[in-house]
């Protein structure tokens, strides 16, 4: 075990580590949130190292190319810490590790098949650390996990050994990363965070490095535990919500009321936070958040039936989808079968090159199962082999040839649309999930239109 030069249990150490910038740094998980808050300890003069089983992830990196094209201003970050060689990469973690005096942690945190949230990276780290970690270090998870992982999981797993003690010779604390993907630079530079520590003073310590690097508001929680049970139910509190409005959207449409026009006014009241419907929930975040708070409640014997019932809303919201679009076609008196429909949208978010449980994914093998052949166009899939499909290079060259298209993810490209372009189709079929094509234009250009919650 290499010893390390800085003892992170003493403030006034890491004060001066980070004044003289000899505080050394090691990310554990470079992907969406990982590689850009290793560039962001690398840009404030920190000399950090990135470390990441993904092989192809590494020889990208270590080529100079910027793996995140849609993080807009870390492109030029990256350039700079590069070429300063202040920010380097490995797949091996025993040699990063072992030389670092603060290791962060920015790992997956995945479900399963039966939606039972996935831990083992973070576990398999951990069991790295407790033989390669050197006295005296910090270990921060910022990685989304359920209350108590911390205290109950991660500490006993790295001091398995005589060699690691917690409080004594190895510390640890949370700080949950708090970014929206696409606008991460945004976020990390003017969000506040949460940070949580094994005792009051690694909260402080984690405070003093995170306002060296970030200069945000940090919000310090009496332990780890209430640090993650904030973060989730931040996020879960968006997902309950969106199940609300969805579900109201599918009442409205029944009542032949516009959910739009009935959001646009509900927004104007002071205490109205406004959610939107659509095809369903994805990414890394939402839905998974919703069930670990979940298993932390089967885990402990609680009931939290609300959450529970959002998660069937949103997950059924496919569904509906699919219902809108045959109920579109018996309309145009046309089968389904073996017809063609264009998928508008794959990404689970706006604006991001992310497929993470999208809803675009069910949607597609629905329409499958009914015999249709699907065709997808995407911005941020140009060209790909994304769920067994070759993506379409442009919209132009295959809007003739599709007798209807669903738009699913509310792209800023595909609000920018002329809508007369659907005219071009067989079949003058369009389904919109994500609110962006109004229902009188439509009907203007003698579309056979569904609109999500449009009534």
């Amino acid at each position: 075990m290499t010893t390390s030069k800085i003892n992170m249990n003493n403030l006034e150490n890491v004060l001066e580590s980070l004044n003289s910038k000899s505080l050394k740094v090691c990310i554990v998980g470079i992907g969406r949130i990982g590689l850009p808050t290793a560039l962001s300890f690398a840009k404030s003069g920190l000399k950090t190292v990135g470390v990441d089983i993904n092989e192809n992830l590494i020889k990208t990196i270590n080529s100079g190319n910027f793996p995140l094209k849609d993080e807009p201003g870390y492109d030029k970050i990256f350039d700079q810490v590069i070429k300063t060689e202040l920010f380097s990469v490995t797949t091996k973690i025993e040699d990063a590790v072992p030389n670092s005096d603060l290791i962060v942690l920015s790992l997956p945190t995945p479900m399963d098949e039966n939606n039972i949230p996935d831990y083992s990276a973070l576990r398999n780290v951990a069991t790295q650390l407790s033989t390669l970690l050197s006295p005296n270090s910090l270990v921060i998870v910022e990685s989304t996990i359920e209350p108590g992982f911390i205290e109950d999981e991660m500490v006993s797993i790295i001091s398995n050994s005589d060699k690691l003690i917690i409080e004594k010779n190895f510390f640890i604390g949370v700080c949950p990363e708090n970014a929206n993907p696409g606008e991460i630079l945004h976020d990390f530079t003017s969000l506040p965070r949460l940070v949580g520590g094994i005792n009051t003073n690694i909260a402080k310590i984690i405070q003093l490095i995170y306002n060296f690097v970030f200069s945000v508001e940090l919000v310090e929680m009496p332990n780890c535990k209430t640090a993650n049970a904030v973060k989730l139910t931040t996020n879960v509190f968006r997902d309950i919500n969106i199940a609300f409005v969805s579900e109201l959207s599918l009442m409205f449409e029944k009542l032949g009321i516009d959910t739009n026009v009935v959001l646009e006014a509900a927004k104007k009241k002071y205490n109205f936070q406004v959610h939107y419907p659509g095809a369903g929930v994805g990414g890394p975040c939402l839905p998974i958040n919703s069930y670990q708070l979940l298993n932390t409640a089967k885990r402990i014997g609680s009931n939290l039936s609300i959450i529970e019932s959002s998660r069937k809303i949103n997950e059924n919201m496919p569904e509906h989808v699919l219902k809108l679009t045959l109920d579109s076609f018996v309309d145009n008196k046309k089968s389904i079968e073996n017809s063609n429909i264009l998928i508008l949208g794959i990404s689970y978010k706006p604006n991001v090159k992310d497929i993470q449980l999208t809803p675009a994914e069910i949607i597609i093998k629905k329409l499958q199962k009914l015999g249709v052949n699907i065709h997808i166009y995407d911005p941020y899939f140009i060209s790909s082999d994304v769920f067994g499909i070759r993506t379409e290079q442009n919209l132009e060259n295959i809007i003739s040839n599709v007798d209807a298209a669903i738009i699913v993810t509310g792209h800023e490209e595909f609000k920018n649309l002329d809508i007369s372009i659907f005219n071009k189709m067989k079949s003058p079929i369009l389904i919109d999930t994500r609110g962006i094509i109004d229902p009188t234009s439509a009907k203007n250009n003698n579309l056979i239109f569904r609109g999500l919650g449009r009534g």
